[in-house]
């Protein structure tokens, strides 16, 4: 496999693909690693993924490190796109009251929204591959973020997955989504997540199909994580979303 890192709009992004020397990609995926983890903590799923002789044909991966480094928190190699406060995380969820953490939207957030788009446009501007033939995902904070994202462009992606992510931002996501009707979305989430619960999950969901959003939900039994089982139909959707008009073979 081709794996190199490049710096695009000041994020650092690992870049990995089977593409032969010289070939051009036809579409682009975009994945964001969650809160406390780095750009390369998604890389392995992503070589999963291109083990589909389509997909290694066709596709390059992204894999962006977020701007905030948690040196200071005693996590050297680990980053985030905005901070966290996990006490507060940990007491809504042992309280119940994890619903009313839907009207947050983090000061750093359009920071780090701005960011990714930047990141997207440039290597869109330098591959002449347009918006629609990419996907945007990532898992937790980096669900979270790919969501935001999505939703603020004035056009759709080719589509977005969000794994183990949740509902933020609600009156704004809810009004952006009515924007984006036939978005394709495939969203995972562990009925025993023990960080970001379950009825989170199912309110964004409901939220974005609600505004016409095509929404393939996939519950599985477990907490934050990304089982097999989900890894394996996120390549389905990677081909359903590109057309590359052939059966899927499992991973």
């Amino acid at each position: 496999m081709n794996f190199r890192t490049e710096v695009i709009n000041d994020l650092t992004c690992h870049i990995l693909d089977e593409l032969p020397s010289g070939q051009p990609p036809r579409n682009i995926v975009v994945l964001c690693h969650g809160y406390g983890a780095s750009g390369t903590d998604l890389v392995p799923l992503g070589q999963m993924l291109l083990r589909h002789p389509k997909m290694a044909s066709t596709v390059q991966l992204l894999f962006p490190d977020a701007p905030l480094s948690l040196e200071e928190l005693g996590m050297p190699d680990g980053r985030a796109w905005w901070p966290l406060d996990m006490y507060r995380l940990q007491k809504a969820v042992a309280l119940g009251t994890f619903r009313d953490l839907r009207n947050d939207c983090p000061p750093q957030l359009p920071a780090a929204r701005e960011k990714l788009r930047g990141l997207v446009e440039q290597w869109s501007r330098q591959s002449s591959i347009p918006l629609d033939r990419f996907v945007l995902g990532g898992f937790s904070q980096g669900a979270m973020l790919a969501t935001d994202l999505t939703l603020q462009f004035d056009t759709n992606t080719g589509g977005l997955v969000v794994l183990s992510g949740t509902l933020l931002n609600e009156k704004v996501w809810q009004d952006r989504a009515g924007h984006h009707a036939a978005l394709r979305v495939l969203q995972s989430h562990g009925t025993d997540d023990q960080i970001l619960p379950f009825d989170a999950a199912g309110s964004l969901r409901d939220m974005l199909k609600q505004s016409g959003i095509v929404v393939d939900f996939l519950p599985f039994d477990g907490g934050h994580e990304i089982p097999f089982p989900v890894l394996n139909r996120f390549g389905t959707f990677l081909q359903e979303v590109f057309g590359d008009g052939t059966q899927h073979s499992k991973i």
